[in-house]
C-alpha cells in the first residue's frame, strides 16, 4: 500500500521513539485518498495534531518523491469512511459531514470563526472574511489576505469554508500548488473540461499561496478565465499570499488587476496580549493545561508563527504524557530550547537601544539622554536590565555608557525592573518577548 510504502520511508527520516509512539498508530485510507489528498486516520486528537504539525509537511514532500505529485496531507481522528462524490465536480466531500451535497477539498473543521482569536493585528482580516462569509458574491470580490507565515491566513480561509459547508453551499478549498498540480494533470490527459467544470461550478473558491503563481504563464492564463467566470456569476473569490498582489513578481498585469478588484487585507505579527490568548484558546481546543507563567514563557519566547506554537504545545503535552509528569515552566523551557535560537556573543548595548526604541515607540536618542520623562525612564531601565541579561557589560561600563556617575544608578535601574517582573505577569512577558526580539534580530 502506497501510504505504508511513505510511513517507512518516514521511519528512516525521524527517530525511532517518534515513530513507534506516533506515526505507527496511522492508518492510510487508499480508497479515500486522491493523487492530490493523502487520507491518514490517527487514534485521538493529540496524535492528529502532532502529526500534521510536525511531519505534515515531510509526508507531502515524501509523496511528491514517490509519485511525482504533492498531495495535501489529511489525518482525521474518525475511523475510514468511503469517500462520497459529487456527480459534477468530482469533489471530495468533507468527510463526517451530514451534508453530501456540498463538496470542499477537506477543510479541516476546528479552523472556525469561533475558534480564531481576534487582536488589533488581525482585526480588520478576520471582520471582512466573516462578512464574505455571511454574505458570499455580494460584498468584497475577491477578499485578499496577505501576511506573514503562520498568523492565520489559512484559517480564515477555512473558517469561509466550514461556515458555508454547513450552509450547503459548493465550497473548494485549494492551494495554488494543488491547483497548478490538478491542471498540469488534467493538461497532460487532455481532460481539461473536467478540470474547468470542477473550478467553475462552485459557488465560493479558495485559493491559499497565490504567491506561488509568480511567473507560472499558463496556470495563470487559466486562473484569469476561472476568475472571470466565477466573478461573472456572482460566485465569491477568496486569496491569500505572503506579500501584496503589487509585490508578486511575474504575475500578469491583468490578473494582478483583477486580485484588486475587491478587498485587499493584511495580518500583522500578533501583540503578545494577543498571543497569550492564542495560546489560551489553542490550549482549551487540544484539552491541555498550561499555567500562566508558562504560556507567557511561550508568548514570549516563541515568535509570532502560530502553527509553531501551536507544535509546541503539542510537544508539550505528549513529552509530559511520556514521562508522567506535569509541565512545570523548567519542564517547558527544557522542550523549548531546541526551538529557540542561541544566543549571539555579539549583541550590543546599541542592539538593545535599537529594538527597545521601536517597540516602545521612543528615540534611541532619548533613552540614552538625561531626560527623566516617564516613558523614557522606564525605557532606559529595560534597556540596563537587558544589558545585563543579554551582555558581559559590567554595571561601571553601563554606568559610563549612559553617562550616570557610579554603578549605583544601574543597580537601581535593575532593582526597579526586577520588581515590576516580580509583581507583573504582563510585564514579565513583554520583557521576554524583548529579550527574543533581540536576539532573533542579531541572529538573522
Amino acid at each position: 500500500m502506497l501510504g505504508q510504502q511513505i510511513l517507512e520511508l518516514l521511519k528512516q527520516e525521524i527517530p525511532q521513539i517518534e515513530y513507534d509512539r506516533y506515526i505507527k498508530q496511522l492508518r492510510y485510507d487508499e480508497e479515500a485518498s486522491r493523487s492530490d489528498i493523502a487520507i491518514f486516520y490517527a487514534p485521538n486528537p493529540l496524535i492528529a495534531r502532532w502529526v500534521k504539525t510536525r511531519y505534515g509537511e515531510k509526508i507531502s514532500h515524501l509523496f511528491e518523491i514517490k509519485t511525482g505529485v504533492k498531495p495535501q496531507v489529511v489525518v482525521e481522528i474518525k475511523s475510514p469512511k468511503k469517500k462520497s462524490v459529487t456527480s459534477k465536480g468530482g469533489e471530495l466531500s468533507e468527510i463526517g459531514t451530514s451534508k453530501p451535497s456540498s463538496k470542499s477539498t477537506i477543510l479541516n473543521p476546528s479552523y472556525t470563526f469561533e475558534s480564531f482569536v481576534v487582536g488589533s493585528s488581525n482585526q480588520f482580516a478576520y471582520t471582512a472574511a466573516q462578512r464574505v462569509a455571511e454574505k458570499p458574491g455580494e460584498l468584497y470580490n475577491p477578499l485578499f489576505i496577505y501576511g506573514g507565515a503562520g498568523l492565520g491566513k489559512t484559517h480564515l480561509l477555512h473558517a469561509i469554508g466550514n461556515f458555508n459547508l454547513a450552509r450547503g453551499r459548493q465550497v473548494i478549498f485549494t492551494s495554488l500548488e494543488q491547483f497548478m498540480n490538478q491542471f498540469t494533470h488534467h493538461l497532460r490527459n487532455h481532460t481539461m473540461d473536467r478540470f474547468r467544470d470542477k473550478y467553475r461550478s462552485c459557488d465560493i473558491l479558495l485559493l491559499d499561496d497565490i504567491q506561488f503563481l509568480s511567473r507560472k504563464e499558463e496556470t495563470q492564463k487559466e486562473l484569469f478565465h476561472t476568475f472571470n467566470e466565477l466573478h461573472g456569476a456572482g460566485k465569491q473569490i477568496v486569496m491569500t499570499s505572503d506579500q501584496h498582489p503589487k509585490k508578486i513578481a511575474g504575475l500578469e498585469e491583468r490578473l494582478r488587476s483583477r486580485f484588486e478588484w475587491g478587498l485587499i487585507v493584511d495580518i500583522q505579527p500578533p501583540e503578545l496580549e494577543t498571543k497569550i490568548a492564542i495560546i489560551k484558546k489553542k490550549c482549551e481546543l487540544n484539552g491541555i493545561h498550561l499555567d500562566n507563567d508558562i504560556v507567557n514563557y511561550i508568548a514570549a519566547n516563541m515568535g509570532n508563527n502560530i502553527r509553531e506554537i501551536e507544535g509546541i504545545i503539542i510537544q508539550l503535552n505528549a513529552f509530559a504524557n511520556m514521562m508522567n509528569q506535569n509541565i512545570t515552566l523548567d519542564f517547558a523551557k527544557n522542550v523549548v530550547k531546541n526551538q529557540l535560537k542561541e544566543r549571539s556573543e555579539n549583541i550590543t548595548i546599541d542592539d538593545i537601544v535599537k529594538v527597545v526604541s521601536k517597540e516602545l515607540n521612543v528615540k534611541p536618542s532619548e533613552i540614552k539622554s538625561k531626560s527623566r520623562s516617564k516613558n523614557i525612564v522606564a525605557a532606559r531601565r529595560i534597556v540596563i536590565y537587558l544589558a545585563r541579561s543579554l551582555t558581559p557589560n559590567s554595571m561601571p561600563s553601563l554606568a559610563q555608557y549612559f553617562g550616570m556617575k557610579d554603578h549605583t544608578a544601574v543597580s537601581h535601574a535593575m532593582k526597579k525592573i526586577n520588581e515590576m517582573i516580580d509583581s507583573d505577569e504582563t510585564f514579565k512577558a513583554k520583557i521576554e518577548e524583548l529579550s527574543h526580539k533581540i536576539t532573533s534580530a542579531t541572529n538573522e
